[in-house]
């Protein structure tokens, strides 16, 4: 069996995993840059102001928090489908939907520093967070957030289009479309991932508010009178997700919006939030939507966007609950909460304590040694393990760095080829959390491995 550290002894105390302080944070977007998770965008550049690329481990890390979304969202279920809407569209979309007219941010300038700022979020309204002057900002005026573009060769108003701001409203345009294509009936919901982009006034706190993100939404139609009823299922269904994937449940609360807070299509919404080193912060809302949307198109487009329920002999316009999360600052919560240090042997271990469903590694490969004798038969371990499993094969450095390596990228297992193996056809298999090992038969492996990622 490979040497190891040895796993925490009964008078070790692991440190609590989870939100923390500002500290916390900083360990974060350091691992985060170091180990391939994300990185600033355009970097030799000098970077560009609220945008991030997404590195060989972030990507895969991103995509998996869309995956479990959305296995949870459509998969598992028999009552949503999906949809890939485009991210550019024409005016008269944003001009039904209230965005053109509403979608703003009042914006204040501060007169000492120049510096802008969301007057709806200062942390002492009169005082000016970046130079710290007191009374120097500028009358409030809104600030449209949504970035506009041209279609076509010639810059003229009839060929302005928008980037999409949110995922929704392709969404409620192909409601007709996707009715008659599924021949669902409410209640029914059209689930779909995509970027979104916004062109807000103070993007910050890393990952968590960017000019460019994806969202996962879903728009979920049901008859009117069941809208309160859907409205309460989805608010538990979605913030027992995050306690489902690993976040502990009183790192998270779901607060409902005060009547001031609504917007003015809004019966009711909530937000998922999550303790984030600066305080709460939404990782997802649940709006009761009510009818709004749908009537504004129909009304708009001259295009019908109603249900004739054959069984009443009845037509109405199914009211919406949606559920709309942003996968970018998901996935920074799920890193925050993850994250964790424990002294093993007078050491500093740091863990990523990931769900399976979310380590962007299932599985390392690590032979023991570089040698030609050991080399072929990691590599035919690697390929069997590679068709069921996200794998990453390592032989540099010592093993306990290489287990140290994997720890801080999350991965649940590291499968050790050593010597022995040449002899007993079997490899030592490292749990991440305890740092147990055990020995398994190659013919086992897929099956084992299998069992403890179910």
């Amino acid at each position: 069996m490979p040497a190891d550290d040895a796993p925490p002894t009964s008078d070790t105390e692991p440190s609590v995993a989870g939100a923390a302080g500002p500290d916390r944070m900083e360990q974060v977007v350091n691992l985060a840059k170091r180990r391939g998770f994300v990185f600033p965008s355009a970097e030799i550049y000098g970077g560009f102001r609220s945008t991030y690329d997404y590195g060989p481990i972030g990507v895969l890390l991103l995509r998996n928090v869309k995956d479990a979304w959305w296995r949870s969202m459509v998969q598992l279920r028999d009552d949503v489908v999906g949809l890939d809407a485009a991210i550019l569209s024409p005016p008269a979309v944003w001009e039904a939907s209230g965005h053109l007219a509403n979608f703003s941010d009042p914006m204040v300038d501060c007169r000492n520093c120049g510096a802008r700022h969301r007057a709806d979020d200062l942390p002492e309204p009169d005082t000016c967070p970046t130079c710290g002057a007191t009374g120097s900002f500028t009358e409030a005026r809104q600030f449209n957030l949504m970035f506009k573009t041209h279609a076509g060769p010639v810059e003229e108003d009839a060929a302005i289009a928008y980037l999409r701001p949110e995922t929704a409203q392709g969404i409620f345009v192909n409601f007709g479309n996707v009715l008659q294509a599924s021949r669902k009936k409410p209640p029914f919901g059209i689930a779909q991932i995509g970027k979104s982009f916004r062109n807000e006034i103070t993007p910050g706190n890393f990952i968590f508010r960017t000019r460019e993100f994806e969202q996962m939404e879903m728009e979920y139609f049901v008859p009117p009178e069941e809208a309160p009823r859907w409205f309460e299922y989805w608010c538990e269904q979605r913030l027992q997700w995050y306690i489902d994937l690993g976040i502990a449940p009183d790192h998270l609360r779901l607060r409902a919006h005060e009547a001031d807070e609504l917007s003015h299509y809004s019966a009711g919404t909530s937000d998922v939030e999550y303790r984030f080193p600066w305080g709460w912060g939404e990782l997802e809302g649940v709006a009761n939507r009510g009818s709004y949307d749908l009537t504004q198109h129909a009304q708009s487009s001259g295009e019908r966007l109603d249900y004739f329920d054959q069984a009443t002999n009845e037509r109405y316009t199914p009211h919406v609950i949606e559920p709309a999360a942003g996968a970018t600052r998901t996935m920074m919560a799920f890193l925050l909460d993850a994250y964790d240090e424990e002294e093993v042997r007078g050491e500093t271990r740091t863990v990523l304590r990931l769900h399976h469903r979310l380590a962007p590694y299932k599985v390392a490969v690590l032979p023991l040694s570089k040698k030609d004798t050991l080399t072929p038969l990691a590599r035919d371990v690697l390929g069997v393990l590679q068709p069921h499993f996200m794998c990453d094969y390592d032989e540099t450095q010592a093993i306990g760095r290489r287990y140290r390596r994997q720890d801080e990228l999350g991965t649940p297992y590291c499968v050790t080829v050593d010597f022995d193996s040449l002899e007993d056809q079997a490899v030592t298999v490292r749990e991440r959390d305890s740092m147990a090992q055990e020995r398994v038969p190659v013919v086992d492996l897929v099956e084992h491995l299998r069992g403890k990622l179910a």
